[in-house]
């Protein structure tokens, strides 16, 4: 298919009414015990909730490798599809595809070069994934040489994007490529008009494996409104990151003109694991599922204060807190570990 800057593709918001939810089932044991130390059973678990509480409201894909097949079989149960595909991590959100939608033509996927968050892992297997996943469906995929990650851009599905320059930007990823280059792919490939770009953490003072993904910097509830990483922390470096990235926010205005509702999640400080190398406290990794919000708990008091936030930003929608310690200690969270994929309109 030719694609010119008024394609007519468009990546549908989150909210936007899902066909399934794609996920990675873990099963890289190395990596999850050596490197984060946490067990891969007890990180399976949790992916294995997460997935059970999206299957209430859609259908879940779950990708498996061939070594881990009997694990997924035994935790996830019946109603979760798996789909046998050699993987090296489990993080769908920045391996998969990202869907896109045509009025014409339906359903596609563009697939990022991916390197593993700047080669800070293996990705033999992960960089060719979201091909792979769009094989399976039997359906068209472009592909761009520019390396990104889905849990590095949020839209409104109104032409607005938000990303951070230490991802994007980021030497690791994509040496000399600048904003233009960038924003000229989100409006050819995703429809975007207006990209707003964050600091994210331009000093990578945080220890995430990301540099600063906005999938825990912040989300949209709707156009216009934006749920907000916030700490109740004063003087760290982590507490500056949070104030320059709200600062940011404050300032720009979306692809209609609008100036931002900003409304403040406070992170889960209390379940922070000192001794974690890195551990994903942040409540603005939740996912949205169709008719849900399926949230980062942690069992600690702040989990209901999350959980009555994200109630007022999205009225009408179950809110599921799911446990998700072993995963934090990846880094990550719920949107880290799923993929929507948008409901075709007939």
């Amino acid at each position: 298919m030719h694609l010119s800057a008024d394609s007519g593709w468009r990546m549908p918001a989150e909210w936007a009414r899902h066909a399934a939810t794609w996920m990675v089932w873990p099963s890289n044991q190395a990596q999850w015990e050596s490197g984060w130390r946490v067990s891969l059973p007890d990180v399976q678990r949790d992916f294995a909730r997460v997935a059970a509480a999206i299957a209430r409201f859609e259908p879940v894909r779950m990708v498996v490798d061939p070594s881990a097949m009997a694990s997924a079989r035994a935790l996830c149960g019946s109603n979760i599809e798996l789909i046998e595909l050699a993987v090296d991590d489990s993080w769908c959100r920045d391996s998969g595809p990202t869907f896109i939608c045509h009025p014409q033509y339906g359903l596609a996927g563009l697939s990022w070069r991916f390197n593993a968050w700047g080669g800070k892992s293996q990705y033999d297997l992960d960089r060719s994934l979201g091909r792979r996943i769009l094989d399976h469906l039997g359906v068209d995929g472009f592909s761009t040489a520019l390396c990104n990650e889905g849990g590095a851009i949020h839209v409104d599905g109104q032409g607005t994007l938000i990303t951070t320059e230490s991802v994007l930007l980021n030497p690791n990823r994509n040496p000399g490529i600048d904003k233009a280059t960038f924003e000229a792919c989100f409006a050819r490939y995703l429809g975007i008009s207006k990209t707003i770009w964050l600091p994210g953490d331009p000093e990578y003072v945080t220890g995430d494996m990301t540099d600063g993904h906005v999938d825990g910097v912040c989300a949209f509830a709707r156009p216009g409104v934006l749920l907000v990483d916030a700490t109740h922390e004063h003087g760290s470096v982590y507490a500056e990151v949070v104030r320059e990235n709200r600062c940011a926010l404050e300032q720009a205005t979306d692809a209609h003109g609008r100036h931002f509702e900003l409304l403040d999640l406070y992170e889960a400080s209390a379940a922070v694991d000192q001794h974690a190398e890195v551990f994903c406290a942040s409540y603005t990794n939740f996912y949205i599922a169709n008719g849900a919000i399926i949230m980062p708990a942690y069992g600690i008091a702040a989990d209901q204060n999350a959980a009555e936030q994200l109630a007022q930003a999205f009225p009408g929608r179950e809110i599921v807190p799911v446990r998700i310690d072993a995963i934090a200690h990846g880094g990550g969270g719920i949107h880290c570990i799923t993929q929507q994929q948008p409901q075709v309109q007939p």
